[in-house]
């Protein structure tokens, strides 16, 4: 039987406040703290509190056979510490299970290794950091922000030191293949690639509550005995937390689906491996190419959430031009500006694609319109730039990185 891979991701931007022309050179308070904290407390209270204990009792109740893992961005982790450190205590209980791996991607879960490849790295290094800080521990396979992935990236992770990477199992790059085995990326020697069965993972994550599915209700029994039907060394189902409460309401009966789900696993006779374990107990079947960038998002499965229009183009270009300049100033407050400027959500909530992916990039977006979101950034830059042309004597020495 094959195993199954659980892992779940989660993350929070700091969204904009409304910035205006006026702004620029007068305020230099970018972040709409207040929605921020009224987003996460929801989002906290019916999903991370209450999925976290369901996960807790799981591992508990199948004598730590449930094993389940995940990525928290350094933005989500930064918010939880200040306003919801019961949240944080909640995750560094499951950590302590043993049953529970910790991903690595870039702290402010970014668009970096698009435009600079040493921004990357540290970003990469900084949430490191955080994750020893919080729950000692040293995460040894990477996911990329929206499992954004290439063959150059599968390279430039391994000399980074993961074992492995997590992508999307794009029917366009596996063709014949199945996503549930374990592959190798053209030109990578030593790190290993877990690709998501989006089929398997979007049943739960999207269509779950959708009475016009033909699947509908979705019980633990009939998912499982699809998984059961599937060949395969791991079956990877990759989604986010937010799944779980927020994104499918209690009343959906997505809590009752998650506590019978690894019940009905065992049951079969599937085991749960983290995907260190995958790594360390499979060998690569065969090398994949992936030439062009590959996430999972939308329905192309490539960057245009991020980066399909102008708008968006000229935006991320513009905060990635800083660079030099940002780390220049050594100044701790804009360096963290910039970085928080970075998060793909900013790009995200630019995009003008409807149409099925509409209603997604509208979920917990604080801007009426891409074009409201665009000149909102737009001032932010420019009063960031503004702000780096201060005379060097009223700059703070006081790097973060």
């Amino acid at each position: 039987m094959s195993s199954i891979c659980f892992y779940l991701h989660c993350h929070q931007p700091f969204r904009l406040r409304k910035f205006s022309v006026f702004d620029i050179g007068n305020n230099h308070s970018y972040f709409d703290n207040e929605k921020n904290k009224t987003y996460l407390e929801r989002i906290v209270q019916k999903s991370y509190l209450p999925a976290n204990k369901i996960l807790l009792d799981l591992i508990k109740g199948t004598k730590k056979k449930f094993k389940v893992s995940f990525s928290v961005t350094g933005t989500l982790l930064e918010q939880l510490e200040k306003d919801f450190p019961e949240a944080i205590k909640s995750f560094q209980d499951l950590v302590k299970t043993g049953c529970v791996e910790l991903l690595s991607e870039t702290y402010y879960h970014s668009l970096a290794y698009l435009y600079s490849k040493e921004e990357f790295k540290k970003q990469v290094k900084l949430h490191k950091r955080k994750i020893k800080e919080l729950f000692n521990y040293e995460p040894k396979v990477f996911r990329n922000t929206e499992l954004m992935f290439n063959n150059e990236m599968a390279k430039f992770v391994e000399n980074m030191g993961y074992h492995g990477i997590l992508a999307e199992g794009a029917d366009h790059i596996l063709g014949w293949r199945s996503p549930n085995f374990l592959y190798q990326a053209k030109g990578a020697k030593k790190i290993k690639l877990l690709l998501k069965n989006y089929r398997l993972s979007d049943d739960i994550a999207f269509r779950f509550s959708t009475p016009n599915w033909s699947e509908w209700p979705l019980t633990a029994d009939k998912y499982v005995s699809w998984i059961s039907q599937n060949n395969g060394q791991i079956i990877n189902l990759f989604m986010d937390y937010e799944t779980f409460g927020e994104h499918q309401w209690k009343d959906t009966g997505i809590f009752e689906f998650l506590k019978a789900f690894p019940y009905e696993s065992l049951k079969r006779h599937h085991t749960f491996k983290t995907p260190s374990e995958v790594v360390k107990s499979n060998k690569p079947v065969a090398e994949l190419d992936f030439p062009h960038i590959v996430s999972w998002a939308d329905l192309e499965r490539d960057l245009s959430a991020w980066l399909g229009n102008e708008m968006q183009r000229t935006a991320a270009e513009k905060i990635y031009s800083l660079e030099k300049e940002v780390l220049t100033v050594k100044d701790k407050k804009i360096i963290e500006d910039w970085r928080k400027l970075q998060t793909a959500d900013h790009f995200y909530y630019i995009c003008t694609k409807w149409f099925a992916d509409g209603d997604v990039h509208k979920y917990f977006n604080p801007h009426e319109s891409p074009y409201d979101c665009f000149i909102t950034f737009m001032n932010v830059f420019n009063d960031l730039k503004l702000r780096l042309q201060r005379p060097k004597k009223n700059q703070k020495n006081n790097m973060i990185f």
